[in-house]
């Protein structure tokens, strides 16, 4: 039996949250991909890893929309391997992950994963050069048919459904250049993809190796795939391990990791960061008061983790050309935290290039 303990320092440790300094070429969760939303989002994810991002380019890190239509940073290096991973595992898989595009497409007598195609075929005869989202997808709503289009209430005009668009990028040979907003779409250079992908990319050995131990629904839920999909593709080297009366699996090749994890590290969590993407929150955070403070529907903050513990979470607050970064702590924090804690907002400070007025906990 374990406990939730076990589960977040290996986590931790398997992340690499604990490291002092790393590479791009050995830094694991590149392999899963760096979800890259908010300010930096990716890129603070990677320096608190010990990744010396001032040095990085967009020769060596590339921007995708893969996973539930995200978008993800991973190592140019990988991207034809990549491209090969982050396909559907079938033609419901696909259905599963356009939501309600899927929709008018069954009922047209149009495959999923035909659509899919069809779509970057048309992605790749307009994106010649760097092109604005929005540019394309104008362009595309005067070329595709009815069944991939929808009226946009907001915009009083009619899209392609955006998860289709999204999902396609990849497949037409697609990048989105890095710190683009509105996101500028242009073609990956020399791309070949992979007739399949490898173990170190392979999403559910990914999530395994980095959110484990899992269960197939975790994964399933991390993907917006069908259960069906992840058990029919489930890695025959794991070994079982109960955490919280459920039985979940863990990669063979890990289980000396997970006996000997101890987390030790202070980190400011991005919102968004792969610590906080697992799928069992209740493990994460068993307080629910504080999962929605955590998780709420709009504004996520970002997480303090201190040795292997959620203890509260932060948001910057900028004023003029400083900003403050704001702790909510979950419970009492002794003066060592604390000082951790300041230690990881003047590493912000200084990632960021904004000087730091200062750190702010509750009376």
């Amino acid at each position: 039996m374990s406990d939730q303990r076990q589960v977040m320092s290996f986590r931790v440790r398997a992340q690499q949250l604990d490291r002092a300094g790393g590479t791009l070429g050995d830094t694991a969760v590149l392999d899963i991909g760096v979800q890259d939303t908010g300010p930096g989002g990716g890129r603070w994810a990677l320096a608190i890893r010990g990744v010396d991002v001032s040095a990085m380019s967009a020769e060596d890190l590339i921007l995708l929309w893969t996973v539930r239509g995200a978008p993800h940073l991973y190592r140019r290096a990988d991207v034809g391997k990549v491209a090969a991973a982050v396909e559907p595992f079938s033609d419901a898989d696909a259905g599963k992950r356009i939501y309600d595009a899927a929709k008018p497409l069954k009922a047209a007598g149009i495959g999923i994963l035909a659509a899919l195609d069809e779509v970057a075929a048309h992605l790749r005869a307009v994106v010649t050069e760097p092109t604005v989202k929005g540019d394309v997808s104008g362009r595309l709503a005067k070329v595709m048919p009815e069944p991939y289009l929808r009226f946009c209430r907001p915009c009083s005009a009619t899209h392609l459904y955006e998860m289709p668009f999204r999902l396609a990028a990849v497949r037409a040979g697609l990048e989105l250049q890095l710190d683009t907003s509105p996101p500028v779409l242009q073609r990956i250079a020399r791309i070949r993809k992979a007739a399949t992908s490898d173990d170190r990319l392979d999403l559910i050995r990914a999530y395994l190796r980095l959110l484990g131990p899992a269960t197939p629904k975790h994964v399933a839920d991390y993907l917006d795939a069908p259960v069906k999909d992840v058990k029919a593709r489930w890695p025959d080297d794991v070994i079982e391990v109960v955490v919280d009366g459920e039985a979940r699996s863990l990669l063979a090749a890990d289980e000396q990791t997970w006996e000997s994890a101890d987390a030790t590290a202070t980190r400011l969590l991005g919102p968004y960061d792969l610590f906080l993407q697992a799928k069992d929150r209740s493990t994460l955070v068993a307080d629910t008061a504080h999962a929605k403070e955590l998780w709420p529907v709009l504004g996520r903050p970002g997480a303090v983790l201190v040795d292997g513990e959620l203890v509260g979470t932060w948001r910057p607050r900028k004023s003029g050309r400083t900003f403050k970064v704001a702790v909510q702590p979950w419970r009492t924090l002794s003066t060592s935290m604390r000082n951790g804690i300041v230690e990881q907002a003047e590493r912000l400070a200084a990632y960021r290039a904004v000087p730091l007025a200062g750190v702010e906990f509750p009376a």
